[in-house]
């Protein structure tokens, strides 16, 4: 954390005031093991939470008014609207999550009879990939939880902020964003079915290797209305196999039944998205298993495989993440790479034997700054607990 909470609490008590009792939150962002864009399709998914992640400081008001501010963005300045206008706007910027995350507050029948003042602050690197919208969506709903008194819980907290983002912010993500940063462990990664949210945590047991993140630094402008098409393809594909599979998701299927029946998806494109549906959920249900008997070579191997299936199936990466991807599996000591997060840019996921991390790191940072002239990030992460108060 890059600013302390106690400056926070400083910058808190300059912007709003000392009166009243302020209170503090965290959530995390998120890194996807295995498991991408199955979330959607009824799928299974294996996200962990990060360390890393959005810090929140909240004070009830006396009437409708919120204020915010973010320490990520000083120049911006306190931005203030109110209860009475939960729409969403381009002006009001970062501010429509929350905002997104108040309205369906409402949508779901929860009512907030006040405002708040609100500070923010991520040290989730912007753009990333790592879920800081997610992050923001469940602190928010958190902070309101908590604030005003009401009986939810996290679980529902997680599907409140899908909801705001699908509805209020039109990206049209799948739970487990939002899942991961409600639901985190320490140390356990979260095995999860979004066909029933039905969940078990995974120890991530690596005792000779790390996670380490590593972000491109790039981050194309295409990423939300591709991931919308992305999700209208499945959708398309699902119609046309149901007319000869009794199925309510692509994450039904296994890829023999797949295989047999793929001929009745007409258009090629939308084929090739619903293999990559169909055999990621596989993928990832075989991965947590090799991962609980210890064959962490098989998790790095189906890691390896989920990435080819999202650069050729999906077609979600991008250049410079497959010079990323292609690097780091000649480095010796990597386990496993992949992209990870909706695509299009962001970050790539990597395994790496403990004793070549620092070799890794400065490997992959010369070759790919020499290949595409941009210098990445590279974070060796710890896995932390899902969103709580921190005071």
């Amino acid at each position: 954390m890059a600013v302390t909470l106690s400056e926070l609490k400083e910058t808190f008590a300059r912007l709003f005031g000392t009166e009243g009792t302020v209170h503090s939150y965290f959530a995390p962002g998120r890194v996807n093991l295995i498991g991408e864009h199955t979330d959607y399709n009824g799928g299974h998914v294996f996200p962990c939470a990060l360390t890393l992640g959005t810090y929140g400081l909240i004070r009830k008001r006396d009437d409708r008014q919120l204020r915010f501010y973010s320490a990520n963005f000083p120049k911006a300045g306190v931005i203030e609207t109110s209860l009475d206008d939960l729409v969403p706007a381009k002006s009001a910027g970062w501010t429509n999550y929350p905002k997104g995350v108040l309205w369906a507050f409402g949508q779901r029948g929860y009512q907030i009879p006040s405002g708040a003042d609100v500070l923010i602050y991520g040290d989730i690197p912007a753009g990333s990939g790592l879920s800081s919208s997610a992050s923001l969506e469940v602190l928010t709903g958190l902070m309101l939880r908590d604030t005003f008194g009401l009986d939810i819980s996290m679980t529902e907290l997680a599907l409140i902020g899908q909801f705001s983002e699908n509805n209020f912010n039109g990206m049209n993500c799948g739970i487990m964003d939002q899942f991961a940063s409600a639901m985190g462990k320490k140390d356990c990664a979260i095995f999860l079915d979004t066909s029933s949210l039905n969940y078990e945590y995974a120890p991530v047991n690596l005792p000779d290797a790390r996670i380490v993140i590593t972000n491109s630094k790039v981050k194309h402008s295409l990423v939300g209305s591709a991931y919308n098409d992305r999700r209208n393809e499945c959708e398309t594909a699902l119609k046309e196999l149901q007319t000869v599979c009794k199925i309510s998701s692509l994450g039904e299927l296994d890829e023999e039944t797949f295989e047999a029946n793929r001929s009745v998806i007409s258009d090629p494109v939308c084929q090739k998205r619903a293999k990559h549906a169909v055999y990621e959920n596989q993928r990832t249900i075989q991965a947590v298993r090799a991962l609980k008997e210890n064959r962490i070579d098989e998790f790095g191997r189906l890691m390896n495989a989920s990435h080819i299936s999202l650069r050729d199936d999906y077609e979600v990466s991008c250049e410079e993440i497959d010079i990323l991807v292609d690097l780091a599996w000649q480095i010796p000591g990597v386990i496993g790479s992949r992209i990870t997060g909706g695509g299009f840019g962001g970050c790539t996921v990597s395994i790496v034997q403990t004793d070549a991390v620092d070799t890794f790191v400065r490997t992959l940072d010369r070759q790919y700054t020499e290949k595409t002239g941009i210098k990445a990030e590279f974070y060796v992460v710890d896995i932390g607990a899902g969103a709580h108060a921190l005071d």
